[in-house]
């Protein structure tokens, strides 16, 4: 299992900003009959285990030293300009209580589709929501795309293989994955300076012609 590290963050901490640029990321940790409480993370720390772990893997989240509590890691606010994380949300949960959350989708194997007929992958789904015991979750689910041989072949969310522990919340029938033919869209050229000039000379006409 995974561990983070956090402090309490109080009213007489510095601002956000300056928490930021000093390398703390604001969080705050809530669950269903727990206290909500603000946090300040360390980022980079924090970055390693969530490239690990995701939003599907429990981690034990120790706050200023104390007891460790198992929380998932819920929501990551990413900053559009930056590409930083700026905020995260971590949900408590209880080994003894189901918990819904999505797990990512790996898409391994080759797919004769692609390799012989020259198609496209085409994924329909990155993720797929799930509910289960915290101790059941996985970090994600593999989709072998060897299956898809020609462009008629298909994998559905009901083709997903997974431990019977884990509830998918999904259509059973959702399209997953297929290959697409390549479609080759016709280039055109820009035109030479030959035709320019001869459209130049042809506007030039109708423009005495209207002009007579």
């Amino acid at each position: 299992m995974f561990t983070l590290f956090a402090q309490l963050r109080t009213k007489g901490d510095k601002k956000i900003k300056s928490l930021r640029k000093e390398g703390f990321i604001p969080a705050v940790v809530y669950g269903r009959g727990a206290e909500t409480r603000s946090l300040l993370l360390e980022a980079l720390p924090f970055e390693k285990i969530y490239q690990k772990a995701g939003e599907s893997s429990l981690v034990q989240l120790v706050i200023d030293k104390k007891e460790p509590i198992n929380v998932l890691i819920q929501d990551v606010q990413i900053d559009p300009l930056s590409d930083k994380i700026i905020h995260v949300d971590l949900h408590q949960v209880k080994e003894t209580e189901k918990v819904t959350t999505e797990i990512e989708l790996k898409f391994v194997g080759e797919s004769k589709a692609i390799r012989e007929l020259g198609g496209i992958l085409v994924r329909n789904l990155d993720k797929v929501e799930v509910e289960a015991l915290p101790k059941d979750l996985v970090h994600e689910i593999e989709v072998d795309i060897s299956k898809l041989a020609t462009f008629e072949d298909v994998i559905h969310v009901s083709d997903l293989k997974i431990s019977e522990t884990i509830k998918i919340l999904k259509n059973p029938e959702e399209v997953v994955a297929l290959v697409q033919p390549l479609q080759v869209e016709e280039v055109v050229g820009e035109k030479t300076e030959e035709e320019q000039i001869k459209e130049i000379e042809k506007a030039g006409e109708k423009k005495e012609e209207k002009e007579e």
